[in-house]
C-alpha cells in the first residue's frame, strides 16, 4: 500500500485532497503546521478525525517568524510572504518522508486560486525549493499540472484526480457535500498575516525592532497599540486583557494602571536600550486615564507605575 504525507491545513482544499487519497486506498498521514501567526490545530484535529486519518501537529513558530522578516520571495497583499512559508512547511515534511520512508507528499493547492502564491510558476518553483520535485501531489488540479512520480508508478491513478483551476471555490463545495466534508474554515481563515489591522501593526513592530521575537508577536495580538519613536504602548480593552499583558510583561517593560480608579493596565515597552523619556510615560499615562470612561478629563488621578527587573 503507496504512503502519502498530508497538509491539512484546517481549510475544505486540503480536507478534499485527503479524501480523494483515501478513496484510492492510500494510507495518509495529516500533517499541521502551527505558529504565533497561525494555529488552527483544533479544527485540523476535527477535520482528521471526521477523515478518520492521523494528524501530527508541528510548531514552526521560531523559523517561521524568521521568514516573515525576511521572505525570499517577498509578501502578498498584506505581510504574508505565503511563498516561503508553503517552502518551509515542504521543506519540513520532505524531512519526514525521508526519514519515515513515505513515497509522496500532497496538498491541497489549486492552480490559480491565489493570484500570487498558486500561479503555475510558483507551484513549480515552491515544489523545486522544497526538493521535493516530481513527488509533490496536488489532486485538486494534478490533470493540469505535470505528472508525478508516485503517478507515473502506478500509485495513484491520475484518471480519478482533478482538472481545477481558478478562484471559484463552486467546485469544491459541491465535492464537499458529495464527499459529507464540513467543519472546515473559510478560505484564508486563520492567519493574522492576511489581516489588515494586524498587518500595519507588525510592519510598524518591525520598523522599530526588527530582531522582535514570540514575545513581542502575542502582545501585538492584544490590545490597543501606539508606537511613538522606538517606544510601544499597550492598553488593555477589558480584564481578560488585562491579565494576559501582565503575564507577558518582561525585563525593561512598564506597567501602568490608576490607583484611584477603575480601568485598563497599560505596557510601555522599549525596543532599545535608552531611558524612557517623561514625555513616552506622560502619553502613556494620559492614555490609560483617557481610556477608562470614570477618569476621562480628571486631574485627581494617582499611577502606580512599576518597572520590570
Amino acid at each position: 500500500m503507496a504512503k502519502a504525507l498530508i497538509l491539512i491545513s484546517g481549510g475544505l482544499d486540503s480536507a478534499i485532497a485527503a479524501k480523494i487519497l483515501k478513496v484510492q486506498g492510500i494510507r495518509i498521514l495529516g500533517i499541521h503546521f502551527k505558529s504565533c501567526f497561525f494555529d488552527n490545530s483544533k479544527i485540523a484535529k476535527n477535520l482528521a478525525q471526521s477523515l478518520k486519518i492521523l494528524l501530527k501537529v508541528i510548531d514552526i513558530s521560531k523559523e517561521h517568524l524568521k521568514t516573515v522578516k525576511k521572505p525570499k520571495y517577498g509578501y502578498g497583499s498584506q505581510i504574508n510572504p505565503c511563498v516561503d512559508c508553503h517552502i518551509l512547511m515542504l521543506k519540513k515534511v520532505k524531512e519526514i518522508m525521508k526519514k519515515r520512508k513515505f513515497d509522496f507528499v500532497a496538498t491541497g493547492e489549486t492552480l490559480g486560486q491565489r493570484p500570487f502564491s498558486q500561479t503555475r510558476n510558483f507551484l513549480k518553483l515552491i515544489e523545486k525549493e522544497s526538493s521535493l520535485k516530481g513527488y509533490l501531489l496536488r489532486p485538486l488540479s494534478a490533470k493540469l499540472l505535470e505528472k508525478t512520480i508516485p503517478e507515473q508508478r502506478g500509485l495513484i491513478n491520475r484518471e480519478e484526480l482533478f482538472d481545477i483551476s481558478g478562484r471559484s471555490r463552486k467546485k469544491q463545495l459541491q465535492l464537499a457535500k458529495s464527499m459529507k466534508i464540513s467543519g472546515f474554515l473559510t478560505p484564508a481563515g486563520g492567519c493574522l498575516l492576511t489581516d489588515f489591522e494586524f498587518s500595519k501593526k507588525l510592519k510598524k513592530l518591525l520598523k522599530i525592532n526588527p530582531e522582535c521575537d514570540e514575545n513581542d508577536i502575542s502582545l501585538l495580538k492584544i490590545g490597543r497599540h501606539f508606537f511613538e519613536k522606538d517606544f510601544q504602548i499597550v492598553i488593555g480593552r477589558n480584564k481578560e486583557e488585562n491579565k494576559k499583558i501582565k503575564k507577558l510583561a518582561s525585563k525593561r517593560d512598564i506597567l501602568i494602571e490608576m490607583e484611584n480608579y477603575p480601568g485598563p493596565l497599560t505596557l510601555l515597552r522599549k525596543h532599545k536600550k535608552s531611558k524612557t523619556p517623561k514625555k513616552i510615560l506622560d502619553k502613556a499615562k494620559n492614555l490609560t486615564r483617557y481610556y477608562s470612561t470614570k477618569s476621562r478629563g480628571k486631574k485627581d488621578v494617582k499611577f502606580k507605575v512599576v518597572k520590570i527587573k
